[in-house]
């Protein structure tokens, strides 16, 4: 990539963030669109505006992101959510701090070298040889054997220590905060509830109620409350959807006829497009009827005959419910297997039945589909961004020849297509990680969804970031590594310089668009206008039409991690990527920090139980730069880059050091923790009630907050339409 097509990347990607940003600030204010700006705060009956008029300052939101403390974030997005924030503000405060001293140090070492001009070696560039003003910046233009690379060896062991220390004061900081959330003196019901699986088969003459009810009252005869036992409910699940549905369509049916006086009709057949022609309200009350009969009997059927190997059982306090998640309860690890329970809107009920033993095998057997599905996905990865280069592109397709000779077309071209292509194969994979994570047996979501971000970074590192680097010089690369196949960590370090101009201007693209569509919601508020008119008609559609889900952590951490990776590993090779890793961090702090106090809402709360996670992939980004370094400094011919071995052992260690110290209480809650006192007796009825899934609850409780929220929409929509 040339000069020139790098930096119309940089301006373009920019204009197209300020205008996104200016696009924010005049729709954000209308109130005909406060549903898709604002849905967090309607949703806790706040007033989205807090008072400000509707012509407030275009830049409020800055300074209400940057003012907002912790506990606002934890008030109302959780503290999954102040626990991510943790994360973005710890990799910022790495980079920045690593900048301070690197960039005045090895930006001046790297231009008073002549290394390239010197050679005329257009192999070590920053950018297959075309970008000379980047390579005057970086670790390609220092000669080999140069007394100058102890300055780079030294920039290793800053970013290292610096790593360290963010790392460890950040394990703290989230550890407090995870205990503090569960010291609450309100009813937590998770708290009073373990999850028991690999239920043995009750003796003769007990129903498995029975035998689970006498199994803990032996153990725990004064807190033991009752059990609910998880039974098979597909079926009965099945006749509830359908029931919901039905629902659904008889309210879109009565707001048809009461807006227009007609009664509807549809037809019975496929997609109501074929068949006989009915009264749509008497057909839908007609087969509401009949399914409510059928899950009346379907429930009755279940709770007698269909109970499975697991339950919910339930404690008179917590401390008893933290002491007995804790404890071994069988002889046999396969049997009466005991963990803490999960928030019931979490768990995945039909799962809780599988085996242990099934469960293992499950989880081998997807690491190898895993491992099968990065090894395949990086062959298209790799055309990819071999082919998408200009040059390759033109043998590939030899009738572009005349059009890529315009100069503006070149540009845009080079600027762009690998990056978008890269971006496309991305999205096609969240989904399928995410059910081969659910089909390993892991009983709650936000278990599933910390499996399947651990999948889609290491997928990302190795497929995108190492696959990509590779794939800059496909052929090269696959004969060296025939020659020598212990060669990798050489191989790797030495096509790293090759694509920092790919990946600064990804990382570019990723912060100026990626988070300028972010904070315009530009495609929420395009679909909800083009639902509301010409799809909803009741209040419900408006609203599963204006929702906006949660964080999606699962692609958000992993997205994240990829940045970090690159910026890791090119920040010693090419400092200047420090720059655009602080933009892309502290952008990312400052917009998703207004989207999680004003849109997002969390569909579940698991107390920061990412963070270990985070955290090892954070030490993961970190090993991986300390190798790629290693093996670059030898690559220079530095014989002192021996001395970066020390370094790796230090962050395996560390690694060890940090899960010894602080993993037991996030795997478990401390008793220390579970045992402050309540404001007042927890109602046990509703907690075991809250745990009853709704195909087999005859309580359905009314949605309050949604009506109030409703109601609040449509005061601003009649303010939009006035």
């Amino acid at each position: 990539m040339e000069f020139e097509a790098f930096l119309l990347s940089l301006g373009t990607s920019a204009f197209i963030f300020l205008v996104l940003m200016f696009l924010f600030t005049w729709l954000s204010r209308r109130p005909g669109n406060v549903s898709i700006y604002y849905p967090n705060r309607i949703l806790k009956g706040m007033d989205p505006w807090e008072g400000s008029s509707l012509n407030r300052n275009p830049f409020t939101w800055i300074r209400e992101a940057l003012t907002s403390s912790e506990l606002d974030v934890v008030k109302l997005s959780g503290v999954d959510t102040a626990v991510y924030f943790v994360f973005l503000s710890t990799v910022l405060g790495i980079f920045a701090l690593s900048g301070l001293l690197i960039l005045p140090t090895l930006l001046p070492l790297a231009a008073t070298d002549n290394s390239i001009k010197n050679t005329r070696n257009a192999t070590d560039t920053t950018s297959k040889g075309t970008f000379s003003q980047l390579d005057n910046l970086s670790m390609a233009n220092i000669s080999r054997k140069s007394s100058r690379l102890w300055g780079f060896l030294g920039a290793v062991y800053w970013i290292s220590l610096v790593t360290y220390f963010m790392l460890w004061k950040a394990y703290k900081h989230v550890s407090t905060l995870r205990a503090q959330a569960l010291m609450s003196a309100d009813v937590i019901p998770e708290q009073f509830t373990i999850l028991v699986r690999d239920i043995p088969s009750p003796p003769n003459g007990q129903t498995q109620k029975e035998f689970i009810d006498s199994f803990f009252r032996d153990i725990y005869p004064e807190t033991f409350y009752r059990s609910l036992v998880v039974t098979e409910n597909s079926k009965v699940n099945k006749i509830w959807e359908g029931l919901e549905g039905y629902k659904k369509k008889l309210a879109r049916a009565e707001a048809i006829f009461a807006a227009t006086s007609n009664r509807p009709t549809n037809k019975t057949g496929l997609l109501g497009l074929v068949g006989k022609q009915v009264d749509s309200i008497e057909y839908y009350t007609e087969l509401i009827n009949e399914s409510v009969a059928k899950l009346e009997t379907e429930q009755k059927k279940v709770l007698a005959e269909k109970q499975q190997t697991a339950a919910i059982v339930f404690f008179t306090d917590r401390v008893t419910a933290a002491l007995a998640a804790q404890s071994l309860h069988s002889q046999m690890v396969d049997t009466w297997t005991v963990t803490e329970a999960p928030e019931p809107r979490q768990i995945i009920w039909e799962n809780l039945k599988i085996k242990f033993f099934s469960r293992l095998i499950r989880q081998y057997l997807i690491y190898f589909i895993v491992a099968i599905t990065i090894l395949f996905y990086m062959i298209p990865i790799a055309f990819v961004s071999a082919i998408t280069t200009l040059a390759n592109l033109q043998k590939a397709i030899p009738f572009i020849k005349p059009v890529v000779k315009i100069t503006f077309i070149r540009t845009i071209l080079e600027s762009y297509l690998p990056q978008i292509a890269l971006i496309i194969f991305l999205a096609m994979l969240p989904k399928f990680l995410m059910f081969l994570s659910k089909s390993e047996g892991i009983p709650s979501r936000s278990h599933a969804v910390r499996a399947a971000s651990g999948k889609y970074f290491y997928f990302s590192v190795l497929n995108v970031f190492i696959g990509v680097t590779l794939a800059g010089s496909l052929f090269d690369n696959l004969k060296a590594l025939q020659n020598n196949p212990n060669s990798i960590v050489t191989v790797l370090a030495t096509s790293l310089p090759k694509n920092a101009t790919f990946f600064l201007t990804y990382v570019a693209l990723k912060f100026f668009v990626g988070y300028g569509l972010e904070l315009s919601r530009i495609i929420p508020l395009i679909i909800f206008h083009l639902k509301k008119k010409y799809l909803c008609k009741t209040e419900a559609e408006v609203k599963e039409a204006w929702y906006p889900g949660d964080l999606s952590y699962a692609t958000r951490v992993p997205g994240d991690m990829l940045i970090l990776t690159i910026t890791f590993c090119y920040s010693v090779i090419a400092p200047l990527i420090l720059v655009f890793g602080v933009i892309y961090f502290g952008l990312g702090w400052l917009i998703l920090r207004n989207q999680a106090l004003k849109v997002y809402v969390p569909s579940y709360e698991s107390y920061g139980r990412m963070w270990p996670h985070i955290h090892t992939r954070i030490l993961a980004a970190l090993f991986l730069f300390q190798m790629v370094m290693f093996g670059y400094l030898g690559v220079k011919l530095f014989v002192w880059a021996t001395l970066l071995v020390p370094l790796i052992v230090t962050s395996l260690i560390f690694g060890y050091v940090c899960r010894r110290k602080f993993y037991s209480g996030f795997e478990h809650t401390a008793l220390e923790v579970a045992c402050r006192e309540l404001k007042q007796s927890p109602d046990l009825e509703e907690i075991f009630k809250s745990f009853i899934p709704h195909s087999l609850s005859t309580h359905k409780p009314e949605d309050h907050q949604f009506k109030g929220a409703m109601s609040r929409y449509q005061d601003y929509a009649a303010i939009s339409a006035a």
